[in-house]
């Protein structure tokens, strides 16, 4: 049996929606505004893969996939496929699956299936950007740029700045090589702006600013109107309040070519770092030609609610709502806005209509605040029942803000029963049991408390915060000295820089009355974090070390800024301290 692989017009439509930018030009607005290349470019022609042999075992997966395909049913078509595709091991349907994968924003397969497509066909240039693309898009520079200078060597155009996303997460060493290997391509391709664009943007992840401003004119020594390498200028000299003449190049631009609605994108939202009025009026441009659009009405909004014009950005985002358009989003906002107007019933329905997402977490917590606040402890309760059970995979996050909120609210023993009834459920959940101990502790239940975290430290024993946090208690509230000392020495040793630790160990050596040693921890723990507990701390050791006015400076400076400290106002009238303003 013989058989055809025919790239079906389907497809070559599927891999024109995965399109990614193909040009410098279509590159530039997203790169600079930190969106990252995502898909292989378009296909321009359909492509035939000349006949052979095909086991028939194949046949029946191959004809469900392409009725699967036609019937919509995309998860079953990508199924066949890829299994298809590492069974023949051909061109042709790798491609296929490829592109189908990348439609359906299933990269993990698109990565597999590219690779295997870039194995089988190494010239196909089209093979090479899609895998180069998707694997610096999930932030695997190492990998993909071999597949960038293989295309660019073959007259391809890589798309070199994709190569800086993830490289916080890249090893030092991992770094290093990349950087080198992009200097080295600016020797072979010294008039690539993709390879000058990328070493800017790497040098701005390491913090060479200046550096990165230099590279990028090399750019415009090659082409003057590099949209990528002006938006990218802006945003960096707007990190080094550089801010002489910064919006130069954009508007030059603009008024030459006035149409350009990406770039006047890129300009109205760099603007809104520094210029909110002119912000606003270039997004009344947008919104002028396009006044359902979603992403204009939201940005719009935003920067009217910052403006404090509370009812325009109510209308923008209302309409939202009623388009179906980025409605949790809008809920979040119309919630704030009710907030500040003081409409606390009205707040609490829009943030209920926030969906699990980006704002879902900060939404429950105002829900649960403000009925709090109102006094509605039984509907609280009951909305978080709710809750729970609607996102069941969500129970120890949502019992831990329930938690959270009746603790802020002074709800203690509220709080308490939550937490019995969810360790009751999770009783192994590390975060639910340690929040417990720290109700134990409010309560002076000291024997409760230490049992709760022995618990942890025995499934956890180099838990540092539960180490640091059982140490400090024995030292501050007991006579335990020894014993504290031992499990803050062994925090330490886990994290050795950590401020939090550091005032522990000080405060323990202070119990056990070496004085300078405890000012040594004291001091590295202020000096990188000025707390007002860790002042109120070392100011007593200053004070009963005899260094009273070292004392107060310290009590002073945290006094200024957190007036009636509590822990800084108790050490000093304990001690019978007196600032010289009293």
């Amino acid at each position: 049996m013989l058989y055809r692989v025919i790239i079906l017009t389907t497809l070559a439509f599927l891999g024109a929606c995965a399109a990614t930018p193909g040009t410098t030009t279509d590159a530039s607005v997203a790169a600079a505004s930190e969106e990252k290349p995502t898909t292989a470019a378009p296909v321009s022609e359909v492509r035939v893969v000349p006949e052979r042999p095909f086991p028939d075992d194949s046949l029946y997966p191959l004809l469900v996939a392409e009725f699967a395909l036609r019937r919509n049913n995309y998860k079953l078509a990508l199924e066949n496929y890829r299994e298809q595709a590492m069974q023949l091991r051909d061109p042709g349907v790798s491609a296929h699956t490829t592109r189908l994968a990348q439609f359906m924003h299933e990269d993990d397969i698109a990565i597999e299936t590219s690779q295997l497509w870039v194995e089988l066909e190494p010239e196909q240039l089209e093979a090479r950007l899609t895998l180069a693309n998707l694997l610096a898009r999930k932030g695997r520079s190492p990998e993909a740029l071999p597949h960038m200078v293989a295309l660019q060597r073959a007259g391809g155009t890589a798309n070199f700045s994709a190569l800086a996303h993830g490289f916080d997460k890249l090893s030092a060493a991992q770094q290093q090589a990349l950087m080198q290997a992009i200097r080295d391509l600016r020797t072979e391709f010294p008039d690539s702006t993709q390879v000058m664009i990328c070493q800017a943007l790497l040098l701005e992840e390491t913090d060479e600013i200046q550096l990165a401003l230099k590279q990028l004119q090399a750019v415009f020594d090659v082409d003057p109107e590099q949209l990528q390498a002006i938006v990218l200028e802006v945003k960096l000299r707007q990190d080094i309040d550089q801010q002489d003449g910064l919006y130069d190049r954009i508007i030059a631009h603009l008024e030459d070519q006035p149409g350009n609605n990406r770039l006047r994108m890129q300009y109205a939202r760099l603007l809104t770092r520094t210029d909110l009025a002119e912000a606003r009026r270039q997004f009344q441009i947008l919104l002028d030609q396009s006044p359902r659009d979603p992403d204009l009405l939201f940005s719009m909004a935003l920067i009217q609610r910052e403006m404090d014009d509370l009812e325009a950005a109510n209308d923008k985002l209302e309409k939202l709502v009623s388009l179906g358009e980025r409605t949790s989003e809008a809920h979040y906002y119309l919630g704030k806005i009710a907030e500040q107007q003081r409409r606390f019933r009205d707040a609490v329905m829009h943030y209920m209509l926030v969906a699990p997402g980006r704002d879902f977490v900060t939404a429950t917590r105002r829900i649960a605040s403000l009925l709090l606040s109102a006094g509605r402890l039984d509907e609280m309760s009951q909305y978080f029942i709710r809750l729970r059970g609607q996102y069941p995979q969500a129970q120890a996050q949502l019992y831990a803000i329930e938690a959270t909120s009746l603790i802020d609210a002074e709800f203690d023993d509220a709080s308490l029963k939550i937490l019995n009834q969810a360790l009751a459920e999770i009783p192994e959940d590390t975060s639910l049991q340690y929040m417990r101990s720290m109700v134990w502790e409010k309560q002076n239940d000291l024997a409760l408390m230490e049992a709760d975290l022995r618990a942890i430290l025995e499934r956890e024993p180099d838990n540092s915060t539960v180490l640091n946090a059982l140490g400090y208690t024995l030292a501050n509230r007991t006579s335990r000295y020894a014993e504290a000392e031992q499990l803050i020495a062994r925090a330490l040793e886990l994290q050795p820089n950590e401020p939090a630790i550091l005032d522990s160990m000080g405060w323990v050596k202070f119990h056990l009355g070496e004085h300078e040693e405890a000012l040594k921890y004291l001091r590295q723990a202020y000096d990188a974090f000025p707390d007002p507990e860790v002042a109120a701390h070392l100011g007593e050791v200053l004070w009963v070390s005899g260094d009273s006015s070292g004392a107060l400076a310290i009590w002073n400076s945290a006094l200024s800024n957190n007036p009636d400290h509590e822990l800084v106002v108790e050490a000093m009238e304990r001690l019978g301290a007196r600032l010289a303003s009293d």
